[in-house]
């Protein structure tokens, strides 16, 4: 087993949170009116109506403007206060402005955030019923939520912290010992595959020192070949990660100067009239990728 290198980490949030007036936080993009008539906002409302602010929105400090704070993660509870009259809300304030991080794209929480969210609720004295009731789900739900992590390492919270995992797909997990379910994690993330037959794959593509005592990995119908098979699959997929985690960095800031190169380019009306007319295909997808930088 090979030792996992440690890294020195710089702090991603400020020593504590920080109570900010609403009209100092600038979001990022607006809540479009087909966002305040789904199920998920509806029920994010309900948790405040009833508990409060759970999980405090992260901002950011303004470079430019002393005081005020870019809006990273909390677009919808930040919506649903403002439209409760609310002046003030607690945040927690990142050392970066890195708004990709919180997955500024997706409106809908992942499982373990929901998890933090229903644990912290538990820990204010909000009774599994009223949070059932809350969030519009039988109590058997909030329960297994609730019970999520147990089994889990840390570092694979962590990992998977806002990822949209299948519930299940923790419970095939809990069958693998520590290291081998950070090596499953960096392997579903790898391959963005977080579903509960991949994770079944994993399990059973497990020698059996790294499973849980007594947790036997489910066989799949595969014979004893096709299970060395998938072993060996496992292991060469692990290393095909380490490789691309590697060169990672570099990888994404040469991506991140071409991107912004053509994004410049074509902003001068000669080449987009010699693309148009002697390259169509290739102006179709530079301008997709111009889109993109400027999304960013």
């Amino acid at each position: 087993m090979t030792q996992r290198k440690e890294h020195n980490l710089g702090r991603a949030f400020e020593d504590t949170t920080l109570r900010i007036a609403i009209a100092d936080i600038a979001p990022l993009r607006e809540t479009r009116p087909e966002v305040r008539k789904s199920i998920k906002y509806g029920q994010i409302a309900a948790s405040i109506r009833e508990v409060g602010i759970i999980e405090p929105p992260v901002v950011a400090r303004d470079p430019m403007a002393s005081g005020r704070f870019r809006l990273l993660d909390g677009h919808l509870r930040l919506d649903i206060l403002i439209a409760r009259d609310e002046t003030e809300v607690v945040c927690l304030v990142a050392t970066e402005d890195e708004a990709f991080t919180y997955n500024k794209r997706v409106s809908r929480i992942a499982i373990i955030q929901e998890h933090r969210m229903i644990m912290k609720a538990v820990k204010k004295g909000v009774s599994e019923e009223r949070l059932a009731r809350t969030l519009n789900v039988n109590i058997v739900s909030i329960r297994k939520k609730r019970n999520l992590l147990v089994g889990i390492c840390d570092e694979v919270a962590e990992l998977l912290r806002d990822k949209h995992v299948p519930m299940n797909t923790f419970v095939q997990l809990r069958k693998l010992k520590p290291m081998r379910q950070i090596a499953a994690a960096e392997m579903m993330i790898a391959m963005n595959q977080y579903s509960i037959s991949y994770a079944k794959s994993i399990v059973a593509a497990s020698p059996a020192e790294q499973l849980v005592e007594g947790k036997k990995s489910a066989s799949l119908g595969l014979s004893p070949e096709q299970a060395d098979l998938m072993t060996e699959e496992s292991v060469r997929l692990d290393r095909e990660f380490k490789a691309i985690e590697h060169s990672y960095g570099v990888d994404h800031l040469d991506l991140v100067l071409a991107s912004a190169y053509l994004a410049n380019l074509l902003e001068n009306a000669r080449v987009v009239r010699h693309l148009a007319q002697h390259h169509p295909e290739f102006l179709g997808e530079f301008q997709k990728i111009a889109e993109l930088q400027k999304a960013a």
